[in-house]
Parts: C-alpha cells; sequence; structure tokens
C-alpha cells in the first residue's frame, strides 16, 4: 500500500532551533532504539513511522547499535524509507550515532578515527543513505584523545556524510571542550543528547544545561519517560508483558518500589489536574521553558505517537505546579 503524507502535518507540531544553529527540531522526535528490531512487527513498524511523520515527527534518531540486535534498527528504516518516505527524504532530520560495541576487536567500539568512520560507511549502508543530517560521539572515549573523536566528526561534515555533528552521554566539562575543538575545526557543535526526566536531573545538577546555554548548543533529551516508568503503566504495580516484569537490563522490577510508585501516583494526580495522562505531563515538564529542544520518544504504537504529541497542547507551567513536583520526586 502506497503512503501519501498528510497535508497538514506541519499544522501543529512546533520547531525549535538548535543551538545557533539554522536548524529546527520538532519538539518531540522519534527514537528507534528499541521497537524496531526483527522481533517486532513490519506492519507495526511503519505504522509507527507512517503516524509520526503525518503528525509532523520530521526528525528519526538512530544509532549503529539499535535494534535489537545491533543494526536492526537502521536496516529497518532504510527499508521503510526505500517503501515510504523515500519523496520526504529532504523533509526529515535522520540521525545516527557511533560509540558502543559493533563489531569484536579493538576498532569496534569507542571514540576513534577509525571506528567512528568506519561504522558511518556501515550505517549509510544500511540505511541506504549518501549521508546523515546529524552524526554523533555516542559517549565519551577514555583512551582517546577528544581531538581525535571530535576530528573524525568533522571529517565525516568534510566527506559529505553528516551535515551536523553531536555528542551523547558527554559531562559539561567535556561538552565545553568538544564544543572549543569543533569550532576552531570550523564544525560547530549542532547539538548534544544527554538522559533528562523528572526522575533524573542530572543535566541540571552536573550543569550540562547551563553549558549549552553558554556554548549556544542546541539538546535533545532521551529516557524523558524513565523506560516507560513515567506512564500510566506502573500507577498499580508491574503488569504482565512490561519492560519491567520482563527483567529488562533497562529497567528492573527491583526499581519499582513502593515509594517510587507512590510518587507516580501523586504525580499522575498533577497531570490529571492539567488534563494530562502522566507520560504527558513527563513529556511538557522537559520541554518546559525552551531549554530543551526536543525530546525523544519510543513507540510500541502508533497510538502511543498520537498520545506523545498529545502533551504539546499544554507545556505551560504555573510556578507553583513546578513546586509540587520537585516536592513529589525529592520528598
Amino acid at each position: 500500500m502506497s503512503y501519501t503524507a498528510h497535508p497538514d502535518r506541519y499544522a501543529d507540531m512546533p520547531y525549535r532551533r538548535s543551538g545557533r544553529s539554522g536548524l529546527k527540531l520538532p519538539a518531540l522526535s522519534l527514537g528507534l532504539w528499541h521497537n524496531f528490531g526483527p522481533d517486532r512487527s513490519v506492519e507495526t513498524q511503519r505504522a509507527i513511522l507512517r503516524r509520526a511523520f503525518d503528525l509532523g515527527v520530521t526528525h528519526f534518531d538512530l544509532a549503529n547499535n539499535y535494534g535489537p540486535p545491533p543494526g536492526a534498527a537502521e536496516s529497518a528504516f532504510g527499508e521503510f524509507l526505500k517503501g515510504d518516505l523515500a519523496p520526504y527524504r529532504d523533509e526529515m532530520i535522520i540521525s545516527t550515532k557511533a560509540g558502543y560495541l559493533m563489531w569484536p576487536g579493538p576498532y569496534g567500539e569507542w571514540g576513534s578515527r577509525k571506528y567512528l568512520l568506519s561504522s558511518l560507511d556501515q550505517s549509510l549502508k544500511r540505511m541506504g543513505l549518501d549521508y546523515v543530517d546529524i552524526f554523533y560521539s555516542h559517549r565519551p572515549d577514555p583512551d582517546t584523545p577528544l581531538e581525535e573523536t571530535m576530528g573524525a566528526l568533522h571529517s565525516a561534515v568534510q566527506q559529505g556524510k553528516a551535515l551536523y555533528v553531536g555528542v551523547s552521554n558527554y559531562s559539561a566539562e567535556q561538552t565545553r571542550e568538544a564544543a572549543r575543538i569543533l569550532g576552531e575545526l570550523g564544525t560547530p557543535l549542532l547539538i548534544h543528547q544527554p538522559r533528562y526526566s523528572m526522575l533524573d536531573r542530572r543535566p541540571e545538577s552536573g550543569g550540562l544545561l547551563d553549558a549549552l546555554d553558554e556554548l549556544q548548543v542546541g539538546s535533545i533529551v532521551f529516557s524523558p519517560l524513565e523506560q516507560g516508568v513515567l506512564s500510566s503503566r506502573y500507577l498499580n504495580g508491574i503488569p504482565e508483558g512490561s519492560r519491567a516484569a520482563s527483567d529488562s537490563p533497562f529497567l528492573n522490577s527491583d526499581a519499582l518500589t513502593e515509594d517510587l510508585v507512590a510518587k507516580l501516583r501523586a504525580l499522575d494526580e498533577v497531570a490529571a489536574e492539567r488534563g494530562q495522562t502522566l507520560a504527558q505531563l513527563a513529556l511538557a515538564w522537559v520541554l518546559r521553558g525552551g531549554r530543551v529542544t526536543s525530546a525523544l520518544v519510543g513507540a510500541s504504537s502508533a497510538q502511543q505517537i498520537e498520545d506523545s504529541v498529545g502533551a504539546l497542547a499544554n507545556l505551560e507551567f504555573e510556578d507553583a505546579e513546578l513546586a509540587r513536583i520537585d516536592k513529589i520526586v525529592n520528598g
């Protein structure tokens, strides 16, 4: 069945400029981290991508190791791109990353020039692309000089294989240094991708958001729902079939303590008073005030994309609401 994008796809989605660049990102972006492997229905994957694009989600975020297994998400996205989305390539922002283990031996992970540029070539081949819009260093490498890692990102742009570059999981200090090196090379740092949510505020406490403000670098946050914890799924304990029930390496049942569930219920009350679900509250919270350029959401169904986009109807918070949320989380 051929696909034609919805004619009103840009009507309601807000787009935010990334730092001081010319690039705007949708307030919500789709991450293809955990629902685009061979264990998932092809029809469901296609429906998610189509619905996202129809709702103005123009940014699709991948990495070499997304799947599972590693590489599967890029391969699947490449097939959908070829079958559905190819006519819209210039309307999309497609990103990928390299940093985690992809193949055996000393050149299959971290931040060397050898690994990063080899990985990018593999990613482009899997997706059937000539270039990605954003290429990230997925994590800092303690043993490789930052000049080498940033130099490889610069080379990716010089070779026409990436339009912009970013970093992920870097500290505030590492980000400042990365931005300095890239600036001297003439390829500015576009964006940082940190983990950030109501329950994980390290980008605030560690000074990362302050550094990004000073550097005029954009941000796109992952896990704003804390692997689904900040959703209605766990308000009454751990349901069968959930990620926590499976003791996923990313969320296990031990993490869902009685204290945490009580906090989730209290946050859900705040959400209800705002006319939002808990997940919508969590997304609105990270996007509040405009410090964050975009929030990455995953989806296991097209309906989840619709629900996430619904958060954008109310991004304003009163001071009393924010204080109440802080008291719940820190209490």
